[in-house]
């Protein structure tokens, strides 16, 4: 039977009562205000010249008072300037785009798992199962160490995909953006699993011969979360340092990372994880505020370290053979969501709007004294953001924070689709989706997004930026060559 339109009418009216409700409380000051001024400027109007004129003359302060006053005003907004924290920009960013001799479709993988594991079928069964539920496309890549039978990962192989991946993201920047590497006053590289000696920022300041003071770091082991502590390390030395230039480099190092053993557990970073990384242009210089896309208004880490499943849930380790690999605990999930809720019940406070503030201090209130079995008010966060990018850690992943946040299909979009075309590529993967929202001629001034970032630890990071001018489609980048294939349609099952 179709719905009764009273039904229908009701939805509506309900609809603008809370788009009511939220008007209200968002613009509460304005609504005491303008009361306020309409009552003077109605009695001022009532007085006549001869008692404006008095009233102003009663008002009149000394040649001392005014001095005074006006040092005092002069010292606070001083004090206001100096105190408060520098503005950060994000001037750009350049995403590695993989060469198609890296490319692996689901047959070339799969043929290639059969013979790596030739006596173990099972093994080969439930890779099959993990690609074909996975939401990765054919067009992922990996690197050419990997290709081979069996792979054959060593240092030097290791140290070639480094170069091949962070030379090309940073030389793409150098061009884009005009940037020398002289300029260059703080560099940080974050790869999680791969840490030579010398380490990658050495190998970086070699390649661009960079200058002998430039304050470098390089940050490991710290999982696909850390593109957001490099952007929160960069922000607090950008604070310090004023007339700064900061490169952030993140990546992960695929090579000598694949598990060639048969743990279940371990076998799925192999069906997810990918070539990629990026390279960020941050600057707090007052020059660069012209030409800089977005511009830094927070960052938020929550870490879960101290409970031992979140701690062991993405571990490191070595197989009951001896063949190390990353294990993935069948916890994972719950152990995001409540890092998630940590990590928003941190950021609303400084994102939400008033009236999803206040439903949530109801929502908490009640539940604490009157039924605490009541359902927790969810804020609405699409009220505070314009743009989601939600760490493409697998479909799992960003299913459940579409479920979780009430998000719409177009607000994980970027997500889903930069899982398809590129999979997994760890920390980098958030700047491929803010690269496939700018592809898409979506990104306008005055946007608000928010990227979240999950990672071992475990943790759960996020970074909000706002867009400063309306950026025009980019002509190149990773998507230039695709975006008009985009978004497509990922089914459920994948048939091998």
């Amino acid at each position: 039977m179709p719905q009764r339109s009273p039904e229908f009418s009701g939805s509506v009216k309900l609809k603008y009562v809370k788009l009511g409700y939220q008007y209200l409380v968002n613009h509460f000051l304005t609504f005491l205000l303008v009361p306020v001024i309409a009552g003077i400027l109605l009695e001022l109007i009532r007085l006549g010249p001869d008692e404006i004129a008095t009233l102003w003359k009663s008002l009149q302060f000394d040649f001392i008072q005014i001095l005074c006053s006006s040092y005092l005003i002069i010292f606070i907004s001083t004090l206001y300037f100096v105190s408060r924290p520098r503005p950060v920009y994000l001037v750009d960013y350049a995403c590695y785009k993989p060469p198609v001799t890296c490319r692996v479709p689901f047959s070339c993988f799969m043929e290639h798992s059969r013979l790596i594991l030739s006596t173990e079928p099972k093994s080969v069964e439930f890779q099959m199962r993990i690609l074909e539920r996975s939401g990765l496309g054919e067009e992922t890549c990996l690197p050419p160490a990997i290709h081979y039978i069996p792979p054959a990962p060593s240092m030097e192989a290791a140290r070639k995909e480094a170069e091949m991946v962070i030379f090309s993201a940073v030389d793409t920047l150098f061009k884009k953006t005009g940037l020398e590497a002289k300029d260059v006053d703080i560099l940080i590289v974050n790869c999680s699993l791969f840490s030579p000696t010398p380490s990658l920022t050495a190998m970086v300041i070699n390649k661009y011969k960079m200058r002998g003071d430039i304050k470098s770091f390089n940050l490991s082991g710290m999982g696909c979360s850390a593109g957001m502590i490099s952007i929160n390390l960069a922000r607090d030395l950008l604070q310090s340092y004023p007339n700064s230039i900061a490169v952030v480099v993140s990546t992960e190092i695929i090579t000598p990372n694949y598990y060639q053993g048969k743990e279940r557990s371990m076998l799925l970073p192999n069906c997810l994880f990918r070539m990629g990384g990026a390279a960020i242009f941050l600057s707090n210089r007052r020059s660069d505020s012209i030409r800089a896309k977005y511009r830094l208004l927070h960052v938020v880490r929550t870490h879960k370290g101290a409970d031992d499943k979140a701690y062991r849930c993405v571990f490191e380790e070595e197989d009951p053979e001896g063949k190390s690999g990353i294990s993935l605990s069948k916890d994972l999930m719950a152990i995001a969501g409540e890092a998630l809720k940590s990590n928003i019940t941190t950021i609303g406070p400084l994102v939400l709007p008033a009236s999803e503030q206040l439903l949530f201090l109801m929502s908490l209130m009640g539940r604490k004294f009157f039924n605490p079995k009541w359902k927790p008010y969810i804020p609405d966060f699409k009220q505070a953001f314009d743009h989601f990018c939600i760490h493409a850690g697998g479909r799992a992943v960003i299913d459940e924070l579409q479920k979780n946040l009430q998000l719409s299909a177009e607000h994980v979009e970027a997500s889903r689709m930069t899982l398809h075309r590129f999979g997994n590529t760890s920390s980098s993967s958030l700047w491929y989706e803010l690269s496939y929202i700018e592809a898409k001629g979506r990104m306008r001034k005055g946007n608000r997004v928010w990227q979240i970032a999950f990672g071992s630890g475990f943790k759960c990071n996020s970074a909000v930026w706002k867009c400063i001018k309306s950026i025009e489609i980019p002509t190149d980048g990773p998507w230039s060559d695709c975006i008009d294939r985009y978004p497509v349609h990922i089914p459920e099952v994948v048939k091998l």
